[in-house]
């Protein structure tokens, strides 16, 4: 680790720096997965659904930009390579094959609702850690995450 003035042990900066990293994997992951929904999707509503999986994307850019400067704010190293992403995510791997709107939203909101719930966990154990900066950025992220995760559904939700 890099030294740095923040008050936070080593041990606690080592700790969340691993934990940012775990969370960047999966924000890295599920941009890409959102961009392959972005391109691929086909059907009658089409330009809604591919303004909106872009728009996820670029909000999953914005939450990995957001880790990886505290990463390196704690004396760390963001560790956003695809070799590290692919290592590390736990979003199950997407569908490439598939162009069905609705397909598509079964898909990212599954990764969407992994990702939240890894989030979630990640808020409290940054908090038992003693950071609560880290802490509350991950809960500014799973605030956007579900509203995202709502977002999608909506459309998923209106067949039933």
């Amino acid at each position: 680790m890099h030294s740095t003035r923040i008050d936070l042990a080593a041990k606690t900066r080592a700790k969340m720096i691993a934990l940012l990293n775990a969370r960047l994997a999966d924000a890295l992951d599920l941009q890409l997965q959102a961009k392959q929904a972005h391109w691929n999707v086909k059907g009658p509503s089409f330009i809604a659904l591919h303004e909106l999986f872009d728009r996820i994307a670029g909000e999953m850019g914005g939450h990995s930009d957001e880790m990886a400067e505290r990463i390196a704010a704690l004396g760390g190293i963001a560790e956003g390579t695809l070799q590290a992403i692919a290592g590390r995510s736990r979003l199950d791997p997407y569908p490439i094959e598939i162009a069905d709107g609705r397909a598509h939203l079964d898909a990212l909101a599954a990764g969407l609702s992994r990702f939240g719930k890894g989030v979630r966990k990640a808020i409290d154990e940054a908090a038992k850690a003693g950071d609560a900066d880290s802490s509350d950025l991950f809960t500014g992220i799973s605030r956007a995450a579900d509203k995202s995760l709502w977002l999608l559904e909506a459309h998923l939700q209106a067949d039933r």
